[in-house]
């Protein structure tokens, strides 16, 4: 299959997807009811759209095209609004988070749809694992030249991304010491990573030939990089983010990726180089394992820093590049920088306090919820 060309989108747009968790409201391990909720929501009137995922206690939500954090805001809390209402019909309730704290991954089921089974059919018991939840933003690109710039200016950034959202540190039943584990389920996969360091489209499309032609891979879907190109839609997609535990977090992280975007497109403030990758594993690894209080090395100058201090630095200089209806939402992902405070320390505490994770379940839902 050929690469579909780049389509044209409005700059700087946004488009937010959630993956959710569906847990059982009386014993707080998922449940499989993501086609009972679909049949529920089969015609809601949402913004955006409602569709299954890979197994079954698993439901992925998105916004249409969104012009700042506040219309997002607003998109996610009319489909948020829909699901509770339907979940409370079939007495189950929506987390969020990136892992679910002690699902059995073997119980979990492949839902009926073929591009579940192919996947299944290739990567067997990984992908029950791939039973993460993640949040993905879509930024608009001018065009396909843009959006390649775009993509590898914001992989400086995806340590920030990932220490933001982090809301992973419990897989299976155990504290993982990871601030974001999810991702190293996603590592698991082959095509997974960084995307190859290419700035012009039509060299993109020659490493897309050339890796269709090995029959590896069939789309752009078979990619599972961090960021990679979403041709049809003229955007480029950010995919690291954990889903966060409410939606105001959420719009806040498509926020601060919106104003990177206007900055890179504003100022071209530097020229990605293959060379950034040097440090891109590591500085990843110090987000995922230490959240916001990871290092991080800046791939131009090689200087350490604290990972909370570059982001405080970096908030500081796109500053002028937030829109207005978009500055509540950074002034408080701001404040919770500088309290050192991410969802995954918000989840440690309250497994401390009530040293049970159905608890740390059930208090996520009421979070998601309100």
């Amino acid at each position: 299959m050929t690469l579909e060309a780049f389509q044209q989108s409005e700059a700087l747009t946004l488009g937010v997807e959630l993956e959710l968790q569906l847990v059982n409201t009386n014993h707080y391990d998922l449940t499989p009811y993501a086609p009972d909720m679909l049949a529920l929501l089969k015609n809601a009137q949402v913004p955006g759209s409602i569709v299954p995922e890979v197994t079954t206690s698993m439901i992925e939500i998105s916004t249409g095209i969104c012009t700042d954090a506040q219309d997002a805001y607003q998109q996610l809390s009319v489909t948020r609004d829909a699901l509770v209402k339907a979940a409370d019909k079939l007495n189950i309730a929506l987390s969020g988070g990136g892992t679910h704290p002690f699902q059995q991954w073997h119980q979990q089921r492949i839902y009926n749809k073929p591009r579940f089974k192919e996947i299944t059919a290739l990567y067997g018991y990984l992908t029950k694992q791939f039973t993460i939840f993640g949040q993905h933003v879509h930024v608009g690109c001018p065009s396909a030249d843009a959006g390649l710039m775009m993509l590898h200016r914001l992989s400086r950034y995806i340590p920030h991304f990932i220490a933001l959202s982090a809301s992973s540190p419990f897989v299976q039943g155990q504290d993982t010491a990871f601030d974001s584990a999810r991702l190293n389920s996603v590592f698991a996969f082959p095509l997974s990573g960084r995307a190859p360091f290419a700035l012009h489209w039509e060299d993109f499309e020659r490493y897309y030939d050339k890796m269709t032609a090995t029959g590896v891979i069939h789309s752009m879907k078979d990619f599972y990089w961090d960021i990679r190109p979403k041709p049809e839609f003229g955007t480029v997609e950010v995919r690291v983010f954990d889903t966060p535990l409410s939606i105001e977090r959420a719009v806040a992280l498509a926020a601060y990726v919106q104003a990177l975007g206007a900055w890179f497109l504003a100022e071209e403030p530097f020229e990605p180089s293959e060379d950034d990758y040097l440090v891109y594993t590591y500085n990843r690894f110090q987000a995922c394992r230490f959240g916001l209080e990871g290092a991080y090395v800046d791939p131009a100058t090689s200087e350490s820093f604290g990972l909370r201090e570059h982001i405080l630095l970096t908030l500081q200089r796109i500053q002028s590049y937030v829109p207005e209806n978009s500055k509540e939402a950074l002034q408080q992902l701001r404040k919770t920088v500088n309290e050192g405070v991410n969802d995954a320390s918000r989840l440690r505490e309250a497994y401390a306090q009530a040293q049970q994770l159905p608890e740390v379940v059930r208090q996520s839902t009421l979070r998601f919820r309100y």
